[in-house]
């Protein structure tokens, strides 16, 4: 298949994926009679591992190729861009639904241009900042509707996905000021060589080697995270630098449109409730996006 064929195949399989890795997540977690399967902390520290694992495999080769003036700036990006999201989108959903969390994971490109511009001095067109301030309205409508309409969920838990997007965004702006010359594979293998330990210790410390592994719904969960690191981690990460080579970054980006309507198709099909002012704060926040990225589209990193 041509690259002119191919590229719209990777553009949907990472709307799927990527979309998919919130309802994994709620999965992941799972739900018992004595509370939940699994505890954030050890979701988050076991998503990590694994992912490191499989990713050291199959790039550490490439890693030591790697100058180690860049290793600082590795370990910030493996930070901010996999560890504290693992974490925080799993407490999250620990209140919020799946299909809510996949709509505000899409501020990103907001947040990124807010960060960049205040931070890292990135000027921005005027229709971008009208973008982001529709973006911020948008994702305060979400939020505002969710509660109406699940008064029995806390909603401040969705402070953790804005807190996990901002990591996202920063991590972006690290990546294209300080390690652009350092090979897409070279980062992902090099972030998870640094924080794979600090996941192990929270592993601990979360009193996960005491978790019943030999219990099936133990044993689920492990599944749904297992799918979540082959797929939503390594794969995705794989793919999404194919399509960055054979397409550009503009492009490749898109995949920020498509991610909301996949995870809220996953939620409403597992009984997840959205009433229709949460699609309309949702098409606000998308089109919001779209303006943001409409002159200067960055990549934009998944849960």
């Amino acid at each position: 298949m041509d690259s002119s064929k191919l590229k719209y195949v990777y553009l949907v399989v990472l709307s799927l994926i990527w979309g998919s890795s919130f309802i994994l997540i709620k999965k992941a977690l799972g739900q018992s009679e004595h509370g939940l399967t699994l505890q954030p902390l050890q979701v988050g520290a076991i998503r990590t591992i694994i992912s490191g694992i499989i990713l050291v495999l199959i790039g550490y080769k490439s890693f030591l190729k790697t100058d180690k003036k860049y290793y600082g700036w590795l370990f910030v990006s493996g930070l901010l861009g996999t560890f504290f999201p693992a974490f925080l989108f799993a407490y999250a959903q620990t209140e919020i639904d799946s299909a809510i969390s996949a709509i505000l994971n899409s501020t990103v490109p907001l947040i990124t241009l807010i960060l960049g511009a205040v931070i890292f001095g990135i000027a921005f067109s005027r229709i971008q900042l009208t973008g982001v301030i529709i973006g911020l309205l948008g994702a305060v409508g979400l939020v505002l509707a969710g509660m109406e309409n699940n008064p029995d969920q806390n909603y401040l838990f969705a402070g953790l996905v804005f807190i996990a997007c901002a990591c996202y965004a920063t991590n972006v702006n690290i990546i294209k000021r300080y390690l652009q010359d350092v090979k897409p594979l070279a980062i992902a293998t090099g972030n998870f060589i640094f924080i794979v330990p600090l996941a192990a210790g929270v592993f601990f410390f979360a009193d996960g080697q005491n978790l019943e592994f030999e219990s099936e719904l133990v044993l689920k969960s492990l599944g749904y995270i297992l799918v979540l690191c082959l797929f939503g981690t390594v794969a995705a990460k794989i793919m999404f630098n194919k399509l960055v080579q054979i397409t550009s970054p503009v492009f490749a980006s898109s995949v920020t449109y498509l991610m909301p309507v996949v995870g809220l198709s996953w939620g409403m099909l597992d009984g997840e409730e959205f009433n229709v002012w949460q699609v309309l704060s949702t098409a606000v926040i998308i089109f919001a996006v779209i303006l943001v990225t409409s002159n200067k589209k960055q990549p934009t990193p998944s849960s």
